[in-house]
Order: C-alpha cells, then structure tokens, then sequence
C-alpha cells in the first residue's frame, strides 16, 4: 500500500511544516544579546573556561562595566556551560560584584567605599560618609559604607575606585575626583632583582638541589612558629599531616586580611614581597604541591599587582613554571578569611566554610590534600631557613618566646606594624607606638581583632601572645590592637564589632546568622538585658559551624565583665 500524501495539493517540494505557531527559534530561559555574547567571549579571551575561575570572570566584568548585568551573566552561563542561577547566587555572595537586574539601573560609574571598622569609626568616619554623601552627585558618585580596608594606621580610610585614601577629607575627594586620580599606586618595593642580589632564592635552591624536609620541619617547630593568622597552629606540623596524604597535593596562601584592625600581612607584602614569596616556594617544595594557590583581598590593590609583576619575574627567571603560582583575587568577604570557606572561594564558589572533619590538610583544594598557612607565617619560614630558628627562639620576655608582628591603631600617637618580643603588654605596645596620642588616657584595648573582644587598661601585665589571654576569656588573635581612651565607651565599640560580624556572617548557620542580628538589636538599647545577651551568646558559642559565630560573643562578654557601668 501506498504511503498516505498529507501535503496539500500546491505545496512546494521540501521540508514542509505545519503548526499554529512559527516554531521556537531560541532556547527557553533567559536570552542573552550578541553584544553580551561578544562581549564574554573577549573579556575571557583564551583563559580556559573553567569552573573555578568563575569569580576570576567576574571580575573582569566588574571591571569593565562597573556591573554585572543580567545580559552578562546569561552569556557567560552559556560560555562556561553552567547554569545561570548558579553564576547569580556566586556573584551575590560577594560584596564587590554589582548585579543588576534587568529592570534596574546600573551604579554609577565610580564608587566611594568608606571604612566604617572601629579604628577608623573612632576617627570620624561616620562623619566623613555623610560629609560625602551630603557633597556629592548621587547620579555621579556612589558613596558606601565598607568593612576594614587594612588601613588602620591612617584612619579614616577610603577608596575611590581602587584608590586608597588615607587620613581622608572631603577635600582629598574632591581632588582625586578630579584628577581621574581612582587607580591604585604602588609603593616602592623590593624586587626580584634586588631581592636575589641579596642572596634571596639561593636557600630555595639548594633545597630544591638536595634539602631534607623533615630537616627544615625540625627548624621549623624548635623555631616556635605558629600560625599568625589567628589559630596559632604550630606550622611544622602542618606538613607532616599533608604528606602523609598521597597523590596530588596544593598549597594555598590566606591571604585574606579581613579582621578588623590588622594590616600586618599588607605592611610585609608592600615592601619585601618575595621574603613571603620565597617562603611559600620552601613549603611547597617541603609537601610537594603540584600548584601554589595565592588568595588575596580585593581590598589590597597595590598588593595584587605587586604579586602579578613579581610572580612573572619568577616564572622569566625560571624559578617556577608558569602558572604553577595561581593568584586568585577576593571580591569582599571576610568569612574567606576562614580556611574551608576560602577554598570554596578558590574553587569558584560562595565561601561558605566547610563542617569538619575532614580537614583541610586531607580533604582541601579539588578535594585533595592542602596546606594552607597565612601570608606572615610563610614570611617567617623564608627567615627561619636563611637565618636559622634562633631568628624567632632567641628572644624571650615574661616567660614567652619568639617575636610577634602587632598591628597597632586607635588612640595612640604613631599607629602602625611593631615587631615586639611576643611576651610584650600592652603597655610595651602603646610605649612602642609613641605613646597615649596627645590629650588621650589610655582606658581599654581590642587585643586580637573584634573577635577578641575588650579588656580594660588596669589588665595591662599580660604578655599578648598564644596561650595567655585564654584565662581571661580573650586570645591573641591576629595581634590586631586597637587602643581605645577616655573618649570612646566600650559598648559603642562592641556594638562596632558586632555590627561588623552582623554583616559578614555567610548566613550558613542560623545560631551566627540570627544571634548576630538579635545582639545588635539588644545592644542599642539603653540598658542590656543581660541574662538575655549570655543566653544568646552561648547559644552562638555551642552550635555555629565556624569561628566567626563561635567569637562574635566576646565583644558582649567581655562589656558586661569589666565595663558593666556603661550598660
């Protein structure tokens, strides 16, 4: 039998369809304009498009446009084969992407973000910000308040584009308005060229020619280094733990320097970068790491570029491979700061910190075995392999050993980086730094970082180091010291730190996301509902997954102990 001609008599020959509609001529989902996809296709050039790099892609948008528009992240799902949503909930977690709606109006093309953090809130920052807002055209210029820049020795701080202003006035806004003047300026550095002309890389190399690991592991911890980005792990045991691990390893650098009143690793890496440079390559040789992953704050500009610039000098000089030290550029967010949730960050993704176990030296980059130190403890490790431990060991004060890098800001006369025997006071501490500032009596201080809480100035003989300030309900911290006088009052500086964690906390749990709201609402109010407070800072203590909601309680605590008559 025939087959049966369904095609109307008249019909041309060929493909022939019938139908209501005119049929769908794009995918369903949102559309994307060949502008946008152009537009993705060079700006990724020929970087291959991985998933990890995602937040590297943001970031050339961001600084392209100003923004990231609906258009661009449709486009760039389709570039990177990955869903749009995905890309959404990535860019919204960090505070340095602009995502814009397609209903909704870009920024305006520049930015003023305004330190808020308690060194800089205590040198009238809040005024600054209304100054501004108030001086400016909001069609022009965008005016925001922004969590610490690492800055704090030149209090108030701003940045204007990616241009850090120090001591700043209006009047310097207006200026570098201006003058274009929204890019950040390099300091003076020391260089690869330099650097190896004073004998820096000979110790890398004749590690690398016939150095034992275990031996510089040994120098390592009789050195008594430990970490100094707060946990105060002794660093030579770290490596150990990573080795024992097989197959592919990574080391990743925190570079992150997001705790209010630190600013110690930006001091270092702003003038002898390849030190902690030099330092990282000996570790990674020490665990075999097949990539250094480098993370830095996006706050720290002049920091990244200096990296770029040194990191490809290396790789001319043969000393590495290219691409074997993988700079990634944070986007603001002070949890990466913590070690799962900025390797979250370094696979492409929200930083959200990881539950643990595992732990990271396992089960860290890709999944696979990660050494993770902070910039300063890999600074010491260059001067402990060219100098010997004794460069930390020989100095002893109150008991304690070694020396401590404190950052030093608030009320005194010369704020900045002291380099102390790690037994110091902090009476030491204000003497090293010029002093109570003019017309200012000394009455409390921040000893480690808002997560460190306050204590008064009559605690002022207790050596600020690991393992001292546990008694007394604090610890040291990244050694961020803030020194606060007779006119400022310890509950507005809490209410400053726990404001800060309110805003920071990644939300991933509810006892940090919830307690840290509701304490800042208890806070403001005249009298402190007391028991109210302990209940919900113990609530935060036991049951948030990371550091972040475990410490934000100690600003509360340590008030209600020893300044209950503000309260």
């Amino acid at each position: 039998m025939a087959p049966l001609d369904t095609k109307p008599s008249g019909a041309p020959k060929g493909v022939w369809k019938s139908g209501k509609g005119k049929g769908r001529h794009t995918p369903k989902g949102r559309q994307f304009t060949d502008e946008a996809q152009a537009e993705i296709t060079r700006l990724l050039g020929d970087r291959p498009r991985r998933r990890d790099l995602l937040i590297e892609f943001l970031h050339l948008i961001q600084d392209e446009h100003g923004h990231i528009s609906a258009d661009h992240i449709a486009a760039l799902a389709v570039e990177m084969r990955i869903g749009q949503a995905e890309i959404y909930e990535t860019a919204t977690f960090y505070a340095h992407f602009d995502v814009v709606k397609e209903d909704e109006a870009p920024p305006p093309a520049l930015t003023i973000r305004v330190c808020d953090s308690l060194s800089c809130e205590m040198a009238g920052a809040q005024q600054l910000q209304k100054a501004l807002e108030d001086g400016l055209d909001p069609s022009n210029v965008r005016v925001l308040r922004a969590p610490c820049m690492g800055r704090c020795d030149t209090a108030p701080v701003l940045e204007i584009g990616h241009n850090h202003i120090d001591h700043a006035t209006p009047e310097k806004v207006q200026a570098a308005i201006a003058t274009d003047d929204t890019h950040a300026h390099l300091p003076a550095y020391e260089t690869f060229a330099a650097y190896e002309a004073n004998g820096g890389y000979a110790k890398l190399k004749e590690l690398r020619e016939s150095g034992d690991w275990e031996k510089v592991q040994e120098d390592i911890l009789s050195s008594g280094l430990r970490g100094l980005g707060g946990a105060g792990f002794p660093s030579g045991k770290k490596w150990g733990f990573v080795r024992m691990n097989e197959g592919t390893r990574y080391l990743a650098v925190n570079g992150d320097e997001g705790e209010p009143g630190t600013f110690k690793d930006r001091y270092y890496l702003e003038r002898t970068p390849h030190v902690f440079l030099e330092g990282m390559l000996i570790a990674a040789w020490a665990v075999e790491a097949e990539t250094c992953f480098i993370y830095m704050r996006d706050e720290y500009p002049a920091v990244l570029e200096i990296l770029r610039r040194e990191i490809a000098e290396l790789e001319q000089a043969g000393l590495v491979e290219k691409g074997y030290i993988d700079l990634r550029r944070g986007a603001g967010a002070y949890i990466c700061g913590e070690e799962s949730a900025m390797i979250e960050s370094i696979e492409g993704k929200k930083g959200l910190p990881r539950h643990r176990p595992p732990f990271v030296a396992q089960v860290g980059v890709f999944n696979r075995p990660t050494l993770v130190h902070n910039v300063e403890t890999l600074y010491w490790v260059s001067k402990i392999c060219r100098e010997g431990p004794e460069c930390l060991n020989s100095t002893e004060k109150n008991g304690r050993t070694g020396l401590r890098s404190y950052s030093v800001s608030g009320r005194v006369a010369q704020p900045g980086v002291y380099l102390l025997p790690a037994g110091s006071t902090i009476v030491d501490v204000i003497e090293a730094a010029g002093g109570m500032a003019e017309g200012q009596t000394f009455k409390a201080y921040q000893p480690g970082g808002p997560s460190s809480g306050l204590l008064p100035a009559s605690m002022d003989d207790i050596p600020l180091d690991f393992d001292t300030l546990q008694p007394h309900g604090t610890f040291i911290g990244s050694a961020a010291v803030v020194v606060l006088s007779d006119q400022d009052t310890a509950r507005d500086a809490a209410l400053n730190m726990l404001r800060f964690f309110e805003d920071e906390s990644c939300g991933q749990c509810t006892p940090c996301r919830a307690g840290c709201e509701k304490a800042v609402k208890l806070m403001q109010a005249d009298t402190w509902d007391q028991d109210l407070l302990e209940d919900l800072c113990q609530v935060m203590g036991d049951a948030s997954i990371c550091g972040l909601g475990q410490a934000a309680p100690n600003p509360i605590r340590l008030v209600m102990k020893h300044f209950a008559d503000e309260i």
